[in-house]
């Protein structure tokens, strides 16, 4: 039985940025839910099957596969054999990963997948519902969170240093928009699971997270 860590909270309050860093300090392997969700999230776009319907997105989600591979370290998402890490990362992606993560079909899709890794590896996953229901007996339960604002800016910062144009005032109520959708779903909603240790980043830089967190983890090792 391997060691998992459980890394939870609202979009853009740098679960990705924090568990890629805290893993591999760790020397445990990196399990990102969010981007095995915007693969389906990215099937679902390119072929033209609306977000909205659940009965067609469950249907179309048994032709696809998500998985995980490394390469010299870096984590890559294939989407039925194809790397598509680099295409997962919109914001068009994000916003469909969200609407279809809330359908049932779609989490018992990868709900295997995530619970097979953490039984055989150290882990650190990291989600919306990885403490509260992914697993549920994780060693170490994380909620990591921030401001709105302070969201908003980090995700605004992300997208122009790759050169793509975007309003900083939209990205905050689209923030707002995922937040509501992901704490009131029926299935799995967001939420802080009863023994997981609250982390707020609003005023913290990466390395002051990480090096907290990593101590929590080392006292439970």
């Amino acid at each position: 039985m391997g060691f998992n860590v459980a890394i939870d909270g609202p979009a853009g309050a740098g679960k990705s940025t924090i568990a890629k860093r805290l893993a591999k300090e760790l020397g445990f392997i990196y399990v990102d839910t969010g981007a095995m969700y915007r693969g389906i999230g990215l099937y679902m776009l390119q072929n033209n099957i609306d977000g909205n319907d659940e009965a067609k997105v469950s249907e179309a989600v048994g032709d696809v596969v998500v998985s995980i591979s490394y390469e010299n370290g870096a984590q890559i998402v294939l989407l039925n054999g194809k790397d598509v890490s680099g295409e997962i990362r919109t914001e068009e992606v994000s916003a469909m990963a969200s609407k279809t993560s809330a359908y049932k079909a779609v989490r018992e899709k990868l709900l295997d997948l995530q619970r097979d890794m953490a039984a055989a590896n150290d882990v650190l996953m990291d989600g919306r519902d990885i403490g509260t229901t992914i697993l549920p007996n994780a060693d170490v339960k994380i909620y990591l969170t921030a401001s709105v604002e302070t969201r908003a800016k980090r995700r605004y910062d992300e997208y122009v240093a790759k050169g793509q144009s975007c309003d900083l005032s939209a990205i905050e109520e689209d923030i707002k928009t995922r937040d509501h959708n992901d704490m009131t779903r029926k299935i799995s909603p967001l939420k802080k699971a009863d023994d997981a240790i609250e982390v707020d980043t609003s005023n913290m830089g990466i390395d002051e997270v990480v090096e907290t967190i990593k101590k929590i983890c080392k006292e439970k090792m």
